[in-house]
């Protein structure tokens, strides 16, 4: 397969399971014209984290990286009306963007955007939660599993994004794979989850994410 394949495959699969959606596609619009990278979820991986979520009830959820809250958008629908969750971004204007994105979608009231430096604002926030999303920078990837073991509850999900970056993972010295090796091998040595990394191929390329389950 090429990569023509796998957008046509990510294509049909989203008409399938997602379909058209107000507020998905005004906030992937709005992040264009903002100037911001298109480096958002897919969908189909955007409905995954809504399953996944909604799988573990989730009353309380933590992302690490905003961008626009495309997929802050698919965490907080997944949340009861009074489940909460909090969001952190680095770039003020990103994180703008993501509160008028979050606001159009009738879900301002329920999540939290926090700016900052990542590694800093999580050291500071209270848990437990029940799934947290790690897609920030990859080379503080293993340091935002660490805490994200300290901030899981016991039964929770923790998900880190972008770990095979085509490939590179295996034996790549660019700061983004190095990243990526050092989190995966701390999600394989800690015995306080259980922890599976899966390859993805679709519009994003190929690349893949890292999942634990927090004992």
């Amino acid at each position: 397969m090429n990569d023509d394949s796998w957008i046509e495959t990510d294509a049909f699969l989203t008409d399938l399971f997602v379909g058209e959606d107000v507020a998905l596609d005004a906030a992937l619009a709005t992040n264009a014209e903002a100037g911001l990278p298109p480096i958002d979820v897919s969908p189909p991986q955007g409905r995954l984290l809504h399953l996944l979520a909604r799988a573990v009830g989730a009353r309380r959820i933590l992302e690490i990286g905003t961008l626009g809250g495309y997929s802050t958008i698919w965490l907080a629908r997944a949340l009861p009306a009074d489940g909460r969750l909090v969001t952190c971004e680095v770039d003020p204007h990103h994180a703008d963007v993501a509160r008028a994105n979050l606001e159009r979608a009738g879900l301002g009231g329920r999540v939290d955007v926090v700016v900052g430096p990542a590694l800093e604002t999580v050291a500071a926030l209270d848990g437990p939660f029940d799934l947290v999303f790690a897609d920030a920078d990859k080379p503080s990837n293993a340091e935002y599993f660490a805490r994200a073991v300290e901030l899981t509850r016991p039964g929770g999900l923790i998900v880190v994004d972008n770990v095979v970056r085509h490939g590179t993972v295996v034996a790549g010295e660019d700061p983004n794979a190095v990243g990526s090796r050092r989190a995966l091998a701390a999600m394989a040595a800690d015995p306080r989850v259980v922890a599976t990394a899966i390859q993805t191929v679709g519009s994003k390329g190929h690349d893949g994410f890292a999942i634990a389950l927090r004992l």
